[in-house]
């Protein structure tokens, strides 16, 4: 039986893939007997593009497009060896970026 914590970072450029996943680790590890911490929003990255809209006469008119990167943060404290397997073989959405530290 391992002992210690398991910690999932989520990331996601739509808020509702990270919900939804998040939903998704959470019932799974309570089913399995593990006790959960979170999931702890952690601050959205937002990145930001300039582009001109034309060529060297018109540099006052410029487009602004942004891009922002929403994580959650996951901790499962006494995970069982079910827990464990249920979790490698749960079925995620695409576009979620799982990071997981044992």
């Amino acid at each position: 039986m391992p002992k210690g914590r398991i910690r999932i970072r989520l990331k996601a450029y739509d808020h509702r893939l990270v919900d939804e996943t998040c939903q998704k680790i959470v019932d799974t590890a309570i089913k399995t007997g593990a006790t959960i911490i979170g999931p702890i929003p952690l601050p959205t990255k937002k990145e930001v593009y300039v582009v001109n809209k034309s060529t060297f006469i018109d540099k006052d008119a410029r487009e602004h497009f942004g891009m922002k990167i929403h994580k959650r943060l996951l901790d499962i404290v006494n995970p069982t060896n079910q827990t464990i397997d249920s979790l490698m073989h749960l079925e995620l959405p695409a576009g979620v970026e799982v990071e997981v530290k044992m």
